[in-house]
């Protein structure tokens, strides 16, 4: 097989024009093409007064490969395929093994490993502390429609992780040498994903599309001999002289395995309490803090895509932001959820959290972003592995009575943010939030440093997205769960430092942040649990 890249042409072109275009770039007749498949469909938007192309990555096989290989021996752009198709590590005999594994969390990280090991023919055993998803959803309803929070079951906890109440963004810059990334997307589409994840070059799903993929997932797992169970949080762990042995459940019950996948995302604050409290080895690092920012998606589109603007193959445009600081912070935007909504996303009593999300469609009325500050143990929370979680905890405790003690969220127009005055009113921007924001003034709710850095950002920010400044655009506070703010530090097998079995992964171990790369290491961990399982050495 082959691989065309860099091959361009108009956003409005027909299907059939992409044959001619390879077959043309090819310099061979019609017949000699026996097929071809899209690996990736992007555009750069980055140079206005300019038509904009869609740019290709083509698969393609021809009937005389070396023909074409020799022609275009210094070219390339014409290149064999790599192969990414997935490769299990080994598989279970006949009739599996004595001992399950054991997968703690059933987020995107969970799902992955819970899958491969399922695959694999090693039966996990999930462990889930939220409800499966459709329950979920109506309890995560609840605390947006009524107030009403259900601390195990919400935007962070539950079947399909924090995931599923996002973007569904599907793609990161982590470095995927064993091209697992494309396993994730494949399976993703065997569950329902539209097809068109593969090759476009951002991805995503959207939260309604999601809540069906996991229960098809869930249901591959069961298929396979694995268990999924809800409702099960895991409160201590059975260990003897550094070797993990199981775990012990909230009900008393005790779960034996000597592989636990610990897969908890980065707001399973109790269970990393538990951890360190049993001396499991971790350490504090760093995350981000700030706000949620809207302004209007057409305000959006026109910076970024001008005359293209609206174009239906295009949809709703994002953007990716940094700025340096004068005070030496930085200052980027997280999580752009375009035509989205801000979401109430706290998993405990009195404390106010934001996030972002999105639908497939896109097609709400606002564009919104984190707008966050880089922070560091070091700098700005020493005192261990848990400085940075108390940090959290305070922030959004005071956010918490900002916002009226009643989960609303503290809110403040941009033009009233960067001029230091508290805002009294609503402009043109209809802020998305639910519960509801209540206006005022955002600088108490994070540190000065942040606030300087943030006043400082968004005019900067205007000089690459015009309008970015825009003074009725909304700020909703706070945004603290950037990702986890420790590691559970793994060795080069991935097991704990300090206790063999434990196998920490994803975005609270600190080894992912967003649902591909935790996808991603979910994979590369349930390979680390199965070959100890399997005696398989590298």
């Amino acid at each position: 097989m082959l691989r065309i890249t860099e091959l361009k042409l108009p956003l409005d072109h027909p299907d059939e024009a992409l044959r001619d275009a390879i077959v043309q770039r090819l310099g061979i007749d019609d017949a000699e093409l026996l097929d071809f498949t899209i690996f990736k469909r992007s555009y750069d938007a980055r140079k206005k007064n300019t038509e904009l192309l869609f740019i290709y990555a083509i698969d393609l096989n021809v009937r005389d490969e070396a023909a074409v290989l020799r022609t275009f021996a210094d070219d390339h752009n014409v290149v064999i395929a790599p192969d990414v198709s997935y490769k299990p590590v080994g598989n279970a005999p006949q009739g599996g093994l004595a001992e399950r594994p054991i997968v703690v969390g059933f987020g995107p990280c969970g799902i992955f490993a819970g899958l491969i090991l399922a695959q694999a023919g090693l039966r996990p055993i999930v462990l889930e502390r939220g409800k499966e998803v459709r329950q979920r959803t109506k309890d995560t309803w609840g605390l947006w429609r009524k107030s009403v929070l259900n601390p195990e079951s919400n935007v962070q906890f539950g079947e399909g992780g924090a995931g599923t109440f996002s973007d569904g963004k599907l793609y990161s810059q982590i470095k995927d040498p064993k091209h697992y990334g494309r396993k994730v997307l494949h399976e993703f589409v065997k569950a329902g994903a539209p097809e068109e994840i593969l090759y476009v070059s951002k991805p995503h799903i959207g939260t309604f599309r999601l809540t069906g993929m996991v229960e098809n997932i869930r249901e591959e797992i069961i298929a396979l001999g694995g268990e999924v169970r809800f409702e099960h949080r895991v409160t201590d762990l059975l260990m003897e002289d550094g070797q993990l042995h199981g775990v012990v459940l909230h009900n008393g019950e005790e779960l034996h395995s000597r592989h636990v996948v610990l897969a908890l995302g980065h707001s399973a604050r109790d269970t990393f309490r538990m951890l360190h409290s049993r001396g499991v080895y971790m350490e504090a690092k760093p995350f981000s803090i700030g706000f949620r920012i809207e302004h209007p998606q057409s305000l959006i589109d026109k910076a970024r895509l001008g005359k293209y603007a609206g174009h239906p193959k295009l949809g709703a445009a994002d953007y990716k932001l940094v700025h340096h600081a004068k005070n030496g912070r930085s200052v980027y935007s997280f999580c752009m959820c375009p035509g989205g909504t801000v979401v109430a996303a706290t998993s405990e009593p009195g404390r106010v959290v934001t996030n972002g999300m999105s639908q497939y469609s896109r097609n709400e009325r606002n564009a919104n972003s984190g707008i966050v500050v880089g922070i560091t143990p070091e700098q700005d929370y020493p005192g261990g592995p848990l400085a940075g979680i108390e940090l959290q905890e305070r922030l959004e405790a005071h956010a918490y009575v900002l916002g009226g003690s009643n989960y609303q969220a503290p809110a403040q127009l941009v033009g009233d943010f960067v001029a230091g005055r508290p805002s009294t009113a609503l402009g043109s921007v209809e802020p998305s939030y639910k519960p509801g924001i209540s206006l005022g003034d955002l600088a108490p709710s994070l540190p000065d440093f942040a606030i300087e850095a943030l006043r400082e950002a968004i005019p900067a920010f205007d000089r690459q997205i015009k309008g970015y400044n825009l003074a009725d655009a909304v700020l909703t506070g706070i945004e603290t769960r950037t990702s986890s703010p420790l590691r559970i530090t793994r060795d080069e097998s991935l097991q704990s430092l300090n206790l063999k079995g434990l196998f920490p992964a994803g975005e609270g171990a600190g080894y992912a942040g967003g649902i591909l790369s935790a996808g991603v290491d979910g994979i590369r961990i349930a390979e680390a649990v199965a070959k100890s399982m399997l005696g398989i050495s590298e």
